[in-house]
């Protein structure tokens, strides 16, 4: 085996799930040990001419589950997504061994409460984040003492990828709000719940669930400019850069992370 090949894990795909044109998600086995941290990303390669094309991608799974799940939206310029979203059940693709990332929940800082603001595809940590306490929930480790206020944006509700899960886990756990919302109300008729960009209604709700600047920690994750305008609004709310965590998916005029 050459040097090269210790970096990588040869993954292939035992489940996916395609919850609208270019949103899915997938399941792989790695067949090594990975250790990771709710909120970090993993580097995934599909194998190029020359060499690896590599990207970051945040790991929705928690943990304790034996597989590493992933959620995708097509970039159809980008240089991976198009090749991974080829990829079906039983196709490999290359992961490094290595996670990566900072993106953990703040549970030293004294404030117990967690603001997660994402955009579609920004809900991969929240979800581990989730997954992960809630376990400990139901099995009496974790008490409720740190406290999840998600809103999660999209333009319509079928980009929601796990709207159903984190509605079932709030429904059960007193220790986490979750409200999605859609800005493209007029597209999708059938919507009943909150409208408008997550960075519009971020201020009703911080006010609404009593969040501020000293009692809690934001973090923001997905569209770059729902970031810039949320820090923006969370800054004049009393939120100081310690209080303040953001994982940005791509640079505008610089595709990263697709």
């Amino acid at each position: 085996m050459s040097t090269a090949d210790d970096k990588f894990f040869h993954p292939k795909i035992v489940k996916r799930i395609d919850f609208a044109p270019e949103l899915w998600m997938i399941r792989i086995n790695l067949g090594g040990e990975f250790r990771f941290a709710p909120g970090q990303y993993a580097t995934l390669g599909v194998q190029g001419e020359q060499r690896p094309v590599e990207r970051p991608y945040s790991i929705v799974s928690s943990p304790v589950e034996s597989e590493i799940e992933f959620f995708f939206e097509l970039v159809p310029q980008g240089a991976l997504t198009p090749l991974l979203y080829k990829l079906q059940v039983g196709d490999e693709l290359l992961m490094r061994k290595v996670p990566k990332g900072r993106f953990m929940l703040d549970t030293k800082s004294g404030r117990t409460n967690h603001l997660l603001v994402c955009t579609v595809t920004g809900v991969a940590p929240f979800v581990s984040y989730v997954r992960t306490l809630f376990k400990d929930f139901k099995e009496g480790k974790f008490a409720g003492e740190q406290k999840l206020f998600l809103l999660n944006g999209a333009s319509r509700s079928w980009e929601f990828g796990y709207h159903d899960e984190l509605q079932q886990f709030a429904a059960q756990a007193p220790w986490l709000k979750y409200v999605p919302t859609v800005s493209r109300a007029w597209e999708d008729e059938k919507w009943k719940g909150e409208t408008g960009r997550a960075d519009d209604v971020l201020r009703k709700y911080a006010d609404m669930w009593g969040l501020n600047g000293t009692n809690c920690v934001a973090y923001l994750c997905g569209h770059p400019e729902m970031i810039e305008h949320g820090k923006g609004i969370l800054k004049r709310h009393g939120f100081s850069k310690e209080a303040l965590k953001e994982e940005v998916y791509w640079i505008p005029g610089k595709e990263t992370v697709a």
